[in-house]
């Protein structure tokens, strides 16, 4: 039956569907600037394609007379380095943590009311006291992204744990297996493509606190970049800073999917 919820794309369709919105935001923002730059040619909240093309060529590709680096590059390694480090200290807290609250029942007793009320704490709230102590340098950064995503990949696993057919629980009981043994062979294995899926899920939220923590106290990376040169109301290096952040993160999306797809094919579903 011809409805459109059993109508589906072929790939060629869905890659056009897919770039669509992408086009339409781009014309909106070429029209809009073409727009206020014939009002005022010295507007600055919507420059025009090529001043922005000579910020990135300037930004990515030029040597900065007063530091000698190219600035792109070296924010966006200062800040991939940040990020690296928390997702992974995240990832590491949270799959230990998680999936002992959700196998063993006492550490769940003890643990879970205290990772609830953690994950409700506003990490950026947490900023200050995280700067006090743990100074300014590197180690406050990372840190807030550990405390950001860590508590809800935590809970996340530990509901995943808990959605394990009990008969897989019973039978590796039945079959002599101690409880480190059912952990390693029966839940680990199905636990790992859910690491991965929550850590895409906790992307967007990381960037959020890398960039907070950048903002206020940092000397190099791409959210101290981005809210050095707002004071100059320079929206020609702010734009393509925030599209390179997302493409970024687009792409640490996409190869974390494509590495659960290669490794967990049994797992996935389309997407």
């Amino acid at each position: 039956m011809r409805r459109l919820i059993n109508q589906l794309p072929g790939k060629g369709g869905a890659f056009g569907l897919g770039v669509l919105p992408f086009l339409l935001l781009f014309l909106v923002y070429v029209l809009a600037s073409d727009a206020r730059l014939a009002e005022n040619a010295n507007d600055k909240l919507l420059p025009a394609l090529n001043t922005i093309a000579d910020s990135i060529h300037t930004y990515a590709f030029e040597e900065d007379k007063r530091s000698g680096n190219i600035l792109l590059w070296t924010d966006t390694w200062a800040s991939l380095k940040r990020l690296g480090m928390g997702l992974g200290l995240g990832a590491t807290l949270g799959l230990l943590f998680g999936v002992a609250v959700g196998v063993v029942p006492y550490v769940r007793a003890a643990l879970q009311p205290f990772i609830a009320a953690l994950s409700m704490i506003p990490p950026l709230a947490m900023l200050p006291i995280l700067f006090v102590v743990f100074g300014l340098d590197e180690l406050s950064k990372v840190v807030l992204i550990v405390f950001g995503v860590a508590p809800v990949i935590m809970r996340d696993l530990a509901l995943r744990v808990g959605e394990i057919p009990r008969e897989q629980i019973i039978k590796a009981q039945t079959l002599g297996a101690s409880t480190w043994q059912l952990v390693l062979r029966v839940v680990l294995p199905q636990m790992w493509p859910r690491l991965i899926d929550s850590v895409r899920l906790s992307l967007g939220s990381a960037w959020l606190f890398l960039i907070a923590a950048e903002a206020i106290a940092a000397t190099e990376g791409l959210g101290y970049r981005i809210f050095l040169v707002r004071r100059y109301m320079a929206m020609d290096i702010i734009l393509p800073y925030v599209a390179w952040i997302t493409l970024i993160a687009f792409a640490m999306d996409y190869l974390l999917r494509l590495l659960s797809q290669r490794l967990y094919p049994w797992m996935q579903r389309s997407e």
